[in-house]
Order: C-alpha cells, then structure tokens, then sequence
C-alpha cells in the first residue's frame, strides 16, 4: 500500500467581532485538503495529514522517520516551520534539519511533492522561502526570489501538454479554470505535463534513485474552485501524480 504524508494545508483564524458597544473573538480551524484526500482515496490511496500547527514538532526529522512514507506532500506551509522546532526556537539549541533529511530520503528512493499555495514555494511576499531551501536542488523548477504568486480571478486556462506521460494517463477534456497559482520555472531535465495560463502547472522530474513533482496551484480553494474539484479529471490527476511519485527506484 502507497504510504503517503501530506503535511500542511490547515490554518487557525481568529476573527473580531463588534457588536455596538461589545466586541468578542472567536477562533475557527480549517483544513483545504478534503478534496484531494477523498480523490486519492478513489484510487486506493490513504493521505495522512500533518496540521500545520504539529509540523514543526511532528515532521520527521530524520530519514527513519522519513522511511515511513512513499510520498511525502508539502502544501501551504512555510520553510519556518521545518527549521524552527521549540528546542531551537525557544531553547537555542541544535536540532534535525527535515528538509536536509527530505532531500536525502528523495535521492535515495522518495517521492517528493510540493503544490501551491501562499505558504508555498516563495509564496505571498516571499513568506514561505523555500527558494534558496535545501529542497530547490531536487524541486524539477526553479523558484523566483520574489512574491511568486500569480492571482486569476477571471480565470486561467488549464491546458495538457504531455499526454504521453503515465501521470496523464485518462485526463478528459474539459478542465475548468483556476484562479491563481505560484510562478515558477522548468528545470531543463524536468518533465511538463501541464500548463496554467502560459506557465508550469505540473512537472516532474527523476531525483537519484527517487523523484520530484509540482502542482503550483492550490489543491482546494482559493485557486482550485470548487469547479475543478467536482471536476472528474481532478481525481484522474491526483492519482495519477501519487502513483507516479511512488514509482521510484526504491520500492
């Protein structure tokens, strides 16, 4: 069974409220992930998903930790996260780096994924840093140093454009537009399997003995609509990019 770990894509809000003279707050979790967790399971597949509030205290740290998992998802959430434990944060003292043991576990047989989001790649005002990470050497694109984030409200076509490659195996037609995504760029070894607008929507790449793919728009609203869910390609894609991530060398 493909074991796979999708950490991040879940935030805490905390909204105030004023009433005439009285004001109160009220704080509400959500998690963007339904979607994609329900298609995965169309294909067999059980996600487990780490809240982003547990990763910095829960990712492993280390690749036997890592060794639990075929797929390993990064969405939404920052590098802080990863590199900022309690003991170092708080405590000032050293500990694991996972995105070190993350890039070494995807050498070594992996499947890595990061999809799109404020928190992801650069992200909303550069936030989310992963482009000079250790994970920009086994991403198949490269990130810009900026805020990345390309906003479509009035829609950005999607667009297949390697039909041939095992993670398009059964797209139908007829994919709904997205509403923004992150702007990165190709590696010259990747694999593009699928545009937004004119840029990288999908790409894939073989890392060592292991492999890397992006989806650089959301996996739930904002920018994937509930269009593109109900869609009947997005379960066909989900499954397609799992499956490809957990055929690497290793298992």
């Amino acid at each position: 069974m493909t074991r796979v770990l999708l950490a991040g894509e879940s935030w805490i809000s905390t909204a105030t409220h004023v009433k005439g003279f009285d004001e109160f707050s009220s704080t509400t979790f959500h998690t963007g992930a339904d979607a994609f967790i329900a298609a995965a399971a169309e294909h067999e597949i059980t996600v487990e998903q780490m809240y982003a509030h547990d990763v910095p205290e829960s990712f492993p740290r280390d690749l036997e930790g890592l060794a639990a998992y075929d797929v390993v998802i990064l969405s939404d959430i920052g590098y802080n996260s990863f590199v900022l434990p309690q003991q170092t944060w708080l405590g000032g003292q050293r500990s694991g780096n996972p995105l070190r043991a993350l890039v070494d576990w995807t050498r070594n047989g992996g499947g890595l994924m990061m999809a799109g989001g404020y928190l992801s790649f650069q992200g909303f005002q550069a936030r989310a840093n992963f482009a000079r990470s250790p994970l920009a050497d086994v991403l198949p694109v490269t990130m810009i140093e900026s805020d990345d984030r390309v906003e479509a409200p009035e829609g950005a076509p999607v667009a297949l454009v390697d039909a041939a490659h095992e993670i398009a195996t059964g797209w139908p037609t007829g994919a709904p537009d997205l509403l923004g995504y992150n702007y990165v760029e190709a590696k010259p070894e990747a694999q593009v399997i699928a545009t937004v607008g004119d840029d990288v929507l999908i790409a894939a790449a073989e890392v060592g003995e292991g492999r890397s793919l992006v989806w650089t728009s959301d996996i739930g609203p904002h920018w994937c609509p509930e269009e593109f869910l109900a869609w009947d390609g997005f379960s066909v894609a989900v499954g397609g990019m799992l499956r490809w991530l957990a055929g690497g060398a290793a298992r």
